[in-house]
């Protein structure tokens, strides 16, 4: 990575941020988790910050960034671009504040996060919506800023917002101290790395011997391949399933605070199936409705090793979950667990072909969810797209032994492969 200077943040700042701040945003629980805590043999705690106004942390970050602002500029207006969580922050200070904003956010924004950010701004902001991620929406607002003469409200890259963020940590250490605990270790989800930078600048100051891991979805990795290339590098392409978190650059500024601190950091790729896994457990144990970026701190809870009787704090970073996702959760949720699989299936032009895949090849506690033939003409012909839910996910190799028996060609469509992607996705 280019030396590039910079002026680090220090907890000093933070503390002055959470002054500015308290007025306005107020200190969110640090829930004790008993099954999570049993579960893993830690004492494991979740920094709901789902419980904010807006659902999210984001709040912190725009609050405190905007809050700064000169009359001149307030004036002039801010722009903001996000995934959502960040533009609902945008949208609460706009509208308090008295001052027009405009926000531009991805084409895949959840329509919940839509109808968010129009209720926290109100009149005082327009919605934008424009190209397929954060990145292209990021493009296009900063384009628009500088058309304008507006302000860029960063949602990471920036030093306030990073500021602002690391309000969580100040208040995860008042609160475990009230309680009598030290922090050992603290799971912090990662898109941009403005959380991540903030919470680490306090702690590094505040509990300096805390260690933090950096959650990510293994479909938008940006920090992992920052570390490999030494410096932000633009993924190809993101998962936009964790949509919070679906970022393809990290940010510089705040790439820079994590670099610095990289030795106290571990960094974890956790699969989009097993975010969807811990939102449906959050839901059902605990009564939490998390968002994808928001289950990712538990989800990355599940696959590390820590030392035994560890104090966790994992930050439930936002609860901005449309309800009309959750099949899209259950399914993979289902593949992730080894449930739910597919498979094209070419059945022969005889009779009973159709009943002996159902008797012959199926167990007796094996479901058929999806059917569907996939030529477009003569659909009763040819392949068909088959999805079947285990009973149990060991039972899957006794089916592919019946597969293979049988004279129906069967073809198993692995998860993860290309031709999984283009036949099951789409």
């Amino acid at each position: 990575m280019n030396d590039v200077a910079y002026e680090p943040v220090h907890a000093s700042d933070i503390q002055a941020a959470q002054a500015r701040i308290s007025s306005v945003i107020a200190p969110t629980p640090l829930q004790y988790c008993p099954r999570l805590s049993e579960e893993t043999g830690h004492s494991v705690y979740l920094k709901r910050e789902d419980l904010q106004d807006v659902r999210s942390y984001k709040i912190r970050g725009a609050y405190y960034a905007i809050s700064n602002l000169s009359e001149e500029q307030r004036s002039a207006g801010i722009v903001a671009a996000s995934a959502g969580n960040h533009a609902q922050g945008v949208a609460y200070a706009c509208r308090t504040m008295g001052m027009p904003g405009k926000i531009f956010v991805p084409t895949t924004t959840p329509k919940q996060k839509r109808d968010r950010i129009a209720v926290h701004g109100g009149e005082m902001v327009e919605l934008v919506m424009v190209g397929s991620n954060f990145d292209e929406a990021a493009q296009a607002a900063r384009e628009d800023a500088e058309e304008r003469g507006a302000t860029m409200i960063e949602p990471f890259d920036a030093r306030d917002t990073v500021i602002g963020q690391g309000t969580v940590a100040a208040e995860i250490l008042s609160q475990l101290t009230a309680l009598g605990k030290n922090l050992d270790t603290v799971i912090v989800p990662v898109g941009g790395g403005g959380l991540l930078a903030g919470i680490t600048s306090y702690l590094a100051d505040m509990a300096p011997r805390a260690a933090l891991i950096a959650a990510e979805p293994a479909g938008a990795a940006s920090l992992a391949a920052a570390f490999e290339n030494n410096g932000p590098v633009t993924l190809e392409s993101v998962d936009s399933f964790v949509d919070g978190a679906a970022v393809k650059r990290i940010g510089r500024f705040p790439y820079q605070v994590i670099d610095a601190n990289q030795s106290r950091i571990h960094a974890v790729s956790c699969d989009e199936g097993a975010v969807a896994t811990e939102m449906l457990n959050l839901y059902q144990s605990e009564g939490i409705i998390a968002e994808p970026a928001g289950a990712l701190s538990v989800a990355a809870l599940q696959s590390v090793n820590l030392p035994a009787g560890s104090t966790i704090a994992c930050v439930i970073s936002g609860g901005n979950n449309d309800v009309l996702r959750y099949a899209e959760v259950m399914e993979r949720s289902l593949v992730h667990r080894g449930l739910k699989h597919y498979f094209l299936v070419n059945f022969p032009q005889e009779p009973g072909q159709l009943r002996s895949f159902l008797t012959d090849i199926l167990g007796p506690d094996d479901d058929v969810t999806l059917f569907e033939y996939l030529k477009r003409n003569n659909r009763e012909t040819g392949a068909a797209l088959v999805g079947i839910e285990l009973g149990d996910a060991g039972d899957l190799g006794g089916l592919l032994e019946r597969m293979e028996a049988s004279k129906i060609k069967c073809e198993y469509l692995e998860p993860g492969t290309p031709e999984y992607e283009f036949v099951v996705r789409t």
